[in-house]
């Protein structure tokens, strides 16, 4: 393999978006131990390797192979469970952020769209491997979700897939009449005697949700040359740059972690 090869090799990224970083998240949460250090430095690596091989998204199901310790790979799948379009559009409208279909559209990966689509715990995702290996996530399962990471990053419009619906689905959702949200909207219109009363100080106000920033890693998210030519001037050896950057990441996930 030439010097370039391996250079594009250990630069790949996965979960650098929004939408990515919270498949991820799910994915390596499982277990009542938390994140497995182990496993997933292991499994960034066959990712950066690229392992994985014929990998299949299709409506809440991902399928693929991966090289391992064994002659034979080894066959991944992840299973979702999948939304119901309809609703996701109705909890769109109840938000006021129909919107979001539009930016999706545009490649953009709209903040209240991705709560309500993407997996927000590990039951949301299963998996199953042919390794021997009995952890909730084996570092295939592990590889397998940082490919589909990277799709996600690459195509928002992966996510919906993945989890059971599609661009045009939402869209034709959202122009039928929404019969019973404007039905809903009328009740709401009337006065009613057993609403709060707001004072000037906000007694009984509801008060709007915090913000929520959007998570980032450095060590994706930032220029990834020069983070290597610090690590050469540092002393690090040409060899060793892959497996510093990936030490780096998992100190990096850890403070993440003690701070969540």
């Amino acid at each position: 393999m030439s010097p370039r090869s391996r250079r594009t090799a250990t630069t790949r990224g996965y979960g650098v978006t929004r939408w990515g970083r919270a498949f991820v998240d799910v994915v390596e949460t499982a277990g009542s131990g938390g994140p497995d250090r182990r496993r997933i430095t292991q499994a960034r690596r066959y990712f950066r390797d690229r392992h994985a091989e014929r990998l299949r998204i299709a409506d809440g199901l991902v399928t693929a192979s991966v090289r391992g310790s064994q002659l034979d790979p080894f066959d991944v799948t992840l299973t979702m469970r999948t939304v119901d379009t309809p609703t996701v559009v109705a909890l769109l409208r109840d938000r006021d952020a129909t919107g979001d279909l539009m930016a999706l559209t545009r490649g953009e990966q709209p903040t209240v769209l991705g709560d309500l689509i993407a997996p927000t715990e590990s039951a949301d995702v299963a998996a199953d491997c042919t390794c021997p290996d009995e952890a909730p996530r084996c570092i295939h399962v592990l590889c397998v979700a940082y490919e589909v990471a990277a799709e996600i990053d690459r195509s928002a419009t992966t996510l919906l897939t993945v989890m059971g619906t599609d661009l045009p689905s939402l869209l034709a959702a959202a122009t039928e009449a929404p019969t019973r949200t404007r039905e809903r909207d009328d009740h709401h219109d009337e006065p009613s005697g057993s609403a709060p009363v707001v004072d000037f100080y906000g007694t009984n106000a509801v008060l709007p949700p915090l913000p929520t920033p959007p998570r980032m890693n450095p060590i994706t998210d930032l220029d990834g040359d020069a983070l290597r030519a610090a690590l050469r001037n540092s002393g690090v050896s040409p060899a060793d740059i892959g497996e510093t950057i990936d030490a780096l990441e998992d100190l990096y996930d850890r403070l993440r972690a003690r701070d969540s």
